[in-house]
């Protein structure tokens, strides 16, 4: 009988691992198994990136962040991505009906309702851009610092969604999603200890530890608080991934039928529909950015003063007193007493003495300092 020939390289070895995947039926009984298997890939995935890393001469463009906040346009070649930055922000960026017209990376600034939003336009990326492939992990290394990206697809394309979501996972970015919840605290001996504030309905304590072991984590104590899965609890331990908000933009719409238009909303999960060519859907584009940014507007007061309502200060949901005087200036947070706050607070002009304090939409803050 012939010898079952030796599979050889990380590609072949993460193919063989999917494919006993996808042929495995999963059930309560195979579960751990297949945590196992998800581990051993996202193992060998982590070690052909850090070759792929060692072998780049050069990793990133240079780009100096500016702005409220940082928009990164990420889609195939010829989808319209450098036509789009100049409807955004009147940026004059190369276009031309041919691939590959952006070889740099080329900033613009959007100004929509008060804010200031610096929107980068890159290189075009292909399959395989996660591993190298056409400048691929320049691109994707901008995408790990920004604060959104914008993927870019062709209407008559809308399959470049999925291999745009592949690559970007494989680069360890994970659009919008939430970190899972989840406590390892290592020790020496003592084996794994397991517990949970919540019921886990997509992975069992014996598959979590399996996987645990996989990854050579033996002695821990390990506390889960939001129903997680496999995938999950590997970007856990790995402790590597970027949580960025993403935004699916669809282009081109002026060249599609209705029926066209349908077939792609029922395929994909798009956000804004956009002819850049004709500049249609940019401003409906340009407040669905300001929302998924979560920007909240907060107005400075001076002391005997009115507020100025004309020129807000740009924040994120959740922000506090803190960020506040961080984004004001560098010294404010030291020289911080107390501050008045109109909104948000319990009565008007309210003495808040916490840095900790959040701060919401529409917030007159008066800052007293030393």
């Amino acid at each position: 009988m012939m010898e079952k020939p030796k599979i050889s390289g990380i590609p072949e070895k993460i193919r063989e691992l999917e494919e006993e995947i996808a042929r495995t039926k999963y059930n309560k009984r195979t579960q751990s198994h297949f945590a196992v298997l998800k581990a051993q890939i996202a193992q060998l995935k982590e070690k052909q990136m850090s070759r792929s890393r060692g072998k780049g001469r050069h990793e990133g463009y240079t780009v100096k962040k500016s702005g409220d906040a940082t928009v990164i346009i990420v889609g195939y070649p010829s989808v319209g991505k450098s036509t789009l930055l100049n409807d955004l922000t009147k940026q004059h960026s190369a276009t031309a009906a041919y691939e590959f017209t952006t070889l740099t990376c080329i900033p613009g600034m959007l100004e929509h309702k008060n804010a200031r939003i610096q929107i980068l336009d890159v290189p075009g990326i292909i399959e395989g851009a996660a591993s190298g492939k056409g400048r691929g992990r320049e691109v994707l290394s901008v995408a790990m610092n920004a604060d959104l990206v914008l993927f870019l697809l062709d209407v008559f394309h809308p399959e470049q969604y999925t291999k745009l979501m592949k690559e970007v996972r494989d680069f360890n970015l994970r659009i919008n999603e939430q970190p899972p919840d989840v406590r390892i605290k290592r020790k020496p001996k003592g084996g794994l200890g397991f517990g949970t504030t919540v019921k886990l309905t997509r992975i069992d304590p014996e598959a979590v530890k399996a996987l645990l072991r996989e990854f050579r984590i033996s002695n821990a104590d390990v506390l889960i608080r939001t129903d997680i899965n496999a995938d999950q609890l590997i970007d856990a331990v790995e402790g590597n991934k970027r949580y960025v908000r993403g935004l699916v933009v669809v282009n081109k719409i002026d060249l599609a039928s209705p029926e066209q238009l349908e077939r792609v909303k029922k395929e994909i999960p798009v956000d804004v529909f956009v002819s850049a060519s004709e500049k249609r859907g940019i401003a409906e584009l340009k407040d669905a950015l300001f929302g998924r940014l979560e920007f909240i507007r907060v107005f400075c007061k001076k002391r005997g003063a009115k507020a100025d309502l004309d020129v807000p200060l740009i924040l994120h949901t959740g922000a506090t007193l803190q960020d506040m005087c961080d984004k004001l200036h560098r010294d404010f947070a030291k020289r911080f007493r107390y501050a008045r706050v109109w909104g948000s607070s319990k009565f008007p002009g309210q003495e808040i003495r916490k840095l900790s304090f959040p701060l919401r939409e529409g917030d007159i803050v008066e800052l007293v300092l030393d």
